[in-house]
């Protein structure tokens, strides 16, 4: 990594976050909140789109989660669903200043600068990630991975493979932080494995400055307060 990280205490963010949903609740009912969400903090505006066709273009999604029925309650350091909107819809440069920290943060998200002059734009979904669509999808049970704080990210992504499940991209780590911001925490960070660049470097999501940031870390680096994120499926 190239700066100094402050893992300070996590605020909060005024936006509702998956781990402080009712015990059970419908995947719809869970979606269409976080259509608002990204209505609300301007998600149509950064794609070009009016709201209208912004929500149109998601709701193919309504009938996935339609029938999904009802969802597991969350447990710590999970989220049950998750929307994901990708590049090919609202650039991530734009959508990480809108991050805030649970559940009152004040201080946009940041994007390290260490990750160089072409920033985010390299980054590309692993050979073992295939995404349902290319703009927007769903996904289930995501797990913040803190079993792997202290392990390589090249070792952990392996054991994360081999037991079904895939790793997290850079646009999934921002839709976890949006909808999802108290998995974010002080000392259970993640590490974003299912985005690469050809290098060594594995973009993450962390605190720093009281504030997330999306910076990186080397393949072959342990860090005690970054886990390897991961999904159970995705949909679209």
């Amino acid at each position: 990594m190239g700066n100094r990280v402050d893992h300070g205490h996590p605020s909060a963010d005024r936006r509702s976050a998956i781990s402080t949903q009712p015990v059970t609740s419908s995947a719809l009912d869970e979606l269409d909140r976080q259509v608002e969400t990204l209505l609300d903090l301007g998600y149509p505006a950064l794609a070009g789109r009016s709201p209208e066709a912004f929500t149109a273009a998601l709701a193919p999604l309504r009938e996935l989660a339609a029938g999904l029925g009802e969802l597991a309650p969350a447990a710590v350091g999970r989220a049950p669903l998750v929307l994901v909107v990708t590049r090919e819809l609202v650039d991530p440069h734009d959508t990480v200043p809108l991050l805030r920290l649970a559940p009152r943060g004040s201080r946009p998200g940041v994007v390290d600068r260490n990750h160089g002059e072409e920033g985010l734009a390299p980054y590309r979904p692993i050979a073992e990630v295939t995404l349902p669509r290319p703009d927007a999808y769903l996904l289930l049970d995501v797990d913040r991975g803190e079993e792997f704080r202290g392990v390589r990210p090249e070792e952990a992504l392996p054991v994360v493979l081999g037991r079904g499940r895939s790793p997290l991209t850079v646009e999934e780590g921002v839709a976890v932080v949006t909808h999802a911001p108290g998995l974010l925490e002080k000392n259970r960070c993640f590490m974003l494995s299912g985005s690469r660049r050809g290098d060594r470097r594995v973009p993450a999501m962390w605190i720093s400055e009281r504030a997330p940031k999306l910076g990186w870390c080397w393949d072959g680096n342990p860090h005690t307060w970054l886990g390897v994120a991961s999904v159970g499926a995705r949909v679209g």
